[in-house]
């Protein structure tokens, strides 16, 4: 095993026993971070969503922010402001909490539209605008994003133009009684660590070389060309689906674009990497793909009236469009 895959192998672990009852998410989180690519979480309060994301920045030695979005947030407030500086007589550029290689953008959806459309910038150009100039951000960079789904007063629903610009797309959903007794056992150990001032768990630690030799690891695993076909196969199918299922025709408006194609490879990649594989077979496809399409299939009235889900829609696609 090589360095960087040993030194991500103890990060996951470490994760794991810290985030009960969520190894689908951290595996999510790790690979949207190797795939140099935005994650959004979505999940019911309590899910250690937040959690999840700060224990993560915790174990890079990078730098790491925090926005809490609310419906008075302004773009300054996240990409930053000129300053007039009397002494110089001049205004100066005082960068926001954006400029930060980790970056958790927390209940993202209650936030209007002027501020999500400064933190598109953000995502898809890796850059901000302000005052006529632009400025790069880090060349790690990472958005690590939080929405809840079950509360809509003072929310704004995410253009589709910005969900796309997220790598993945991560539901969660409760444990099981097993891992909620884990979590209490987790608790209340960490409390009475706290209360007699006991040593915590030793952290693992990643440098910024670390995550990007590991990137480097993982985007050259092999892909044959059967299953390079299949992936494709299975994007086409999102834009012709009435080829396997006319009845389901007129569910999709529209398919997913060449940027899901790009995802859903480089994702696939790194999942078999993480999994000690040296090349993508099917599995690796399918353990991404839902992350990786979800917010990319844009569904008729028809389809949201019959409640049909994008996910539904999936499950579909994988049912009809044959194996290499």
């Amino acid at each position: 095993m090589s360095e960087a895959k040993n030194k991500i192998s103890e990060l996951r672990n470490y994760m794991n026993d810290q985030i009960i009852g969520q190894q689908d998410l951290v595996n999510k989180l790790i690979i949207a971070l190797l795939a140099d690519g935005n994650v959004l979480v979505e999940g019911a309060p309590g899910l250690a969503k937040t959690k999840a994301i700060k224990t993560l920045a915790s174990l890079i030695d990078a730098q790491y922010n925090r926005i809490q979005f609310t419906p008075d947030l302004l773009p300054s407030d996240i990409t930053g402001s000129e300053i007039y500086i009397a002494s110089k007589g001049a205004f100066e550029f005082r960068k926001g909490p954006i400029f930060a290689n980790l970056v958790l953008a927390d209940e993202i959806n209650r936030a209007p539209a002027k501020v999500q459309s400064a933190l598109l910038e953000a995502m898809a150009e890796r850059q901000v605008s302000v005052g006529g100039v632009k400025y790069a951000l880090p060349p790690l960079f990472m958005v690590m994003a939080t929405q809840n789904p079950i509360e809509h007063e003072g929310t704004y629903n995410l253009p589709e133009a910005q969900l796309d610009r997220f790598l993945m797309y991560v539901k969660i959903n409760q444990p099981d009684a097993e891992s909620e007794k884990k979590i209490l056992h987790l608790v209340r150990e960490e409390i009475n660590c706290e209360q007699r001032q006991l040593p915590c768990a030793s952290k693992p630690a990643l440098g910024i070389d670390d995550v990007l030799a590991a990137r480097k690891e993982a985007v050259n695993i092999h892909m044959s060309d059967a299953v390079e076909e299949y992936l494709v196969q299975l994007i086409m199918a999102t834009r012709h689906i009435e080829r396997y299922d006319e009845r389901m025709s007129g569910y999709v408006l529209f398919g997913a674009s060449p940027r899901a194609t790009l995802a859903l490879d480089r994702c696939a990649k790194i999942h078999a990497w993480l999994n000690g594989k040296d090349f993508v077979s099917p599995d690796d496809i399918h353990a991404v793909i839902y992350d990786i399409l979800r917010h990319r299939i844009i569904l008729s009235f028809e389809a949201q009236a019959e409640g049909i889900t994008t996910d539904m829609v999936i499950g579909k696609l994988l049912k009809m469009v044959p194996l290499p």
